[in-house]
């Protein structure tokens, strides 16, 4: 079988007869697999701990006919370790596992800035900077956005007319003007306007000095976002502290 190197981030895991597990990864080149980890739940398996989730991982795989299979694992980055002490951060982070793989939809597709995003979300929520509800909601905005479904938040989604408007709708595309507002569309105020903004780009000096209401307000906002173009929300996304 022909055999590829690849890093990659372990989304999920499955039991597979008594000792193998399917794995289900995010990779940096080969986008969303699907791989065979033979042996690892065998307590003398000297690998298994290195294919768990949130693992970050040099992988050696063989190219099967449905799934690949692990040959070789090197751990990089044992993001776990560090996220399972804490069940906000855990939480979190399995909610960023999850968007991740029903972001990526289809096998051996890359998605390079998926996995970037990934990494660099899985690294600043065990680095313990930032909250980790708020690390949470601007992967989740940067991730749409990757995905294509970048929300406005600076001009009306409808028209382009600059802002700041108050309106906003998951259908809508982000922020509406008053005269494109969408029946149902939520209210909000402008430090929740600015604090989406923020998350969106990153500037986490503004997301420190928004008052905690309107971070719960933006945290609802971005869930409904994900919701909306997911078809569903996360079932991971119900545990994590809003």
């Amino acid at each position: 079988m022909p055999l590829y190197r690849d890093e990659a981030i372990v989304l999920r895991t499955q039991k597979l007869g008594e000792a193998d597990r399917i794995i289900t990864l995010l990779t940096r080149h080969h986008g969303r697999v699907r791989a065979v980890a033979r042996g690892v739940r065998r307590t003398t398996s000297r690998w298994g701990s290195r294919v768990e989730p949130f693992t970050h991982v040099d992988l050696q795989l063989a190219e099967g006919r449905t799934l690949d299979v692990v040959t070789q694992a090197v751990t990089l980055d044992p993001f776990a370790g560090r996220l399972g002490a804490d069940y906000d951060r855990y939480t979190a982070g399995t909610a960023m596992l999850e968007t991740a793989e029903r972001l990526v939809v289809e096998d051996k597709e890359p998605a390079t800035q998926q996995f970037l995003l990934l990494v660099g979300g899985l690294r600043a929520m065990a680095a313990g900077e930032h909250a980790p509800g708020q690390i949470l909601d601007s992967y989740l905005l940067r991730s749409l956005s990757v995905a294509g479904y970048a929300p406005s938040f600076e001009h009306c989604a409808r028209c382009g007319e600059e802002g700041p408007h108050r309106w906003f709708s998951p259908a809508g595309g982000g922020v509406l003007c008053p005269d494109c507002r969408l029946p149902g569309s939520a209210t909000m105020g402008e430090e929740t306007v600015r604090a989406l903004g923020a998350l969106l780009a990153g500037e986490w000096a503004v997301v420190r000095a928004t008052p905690e209401r309107n971070l719960r307000e933006a945290s609802g906002l971005v869930a409904a976002y994900l919701a909306w173009h997911l078809e569903r929300g996360l079932r991971s996304l119900e545990h994590v502290s809003r």
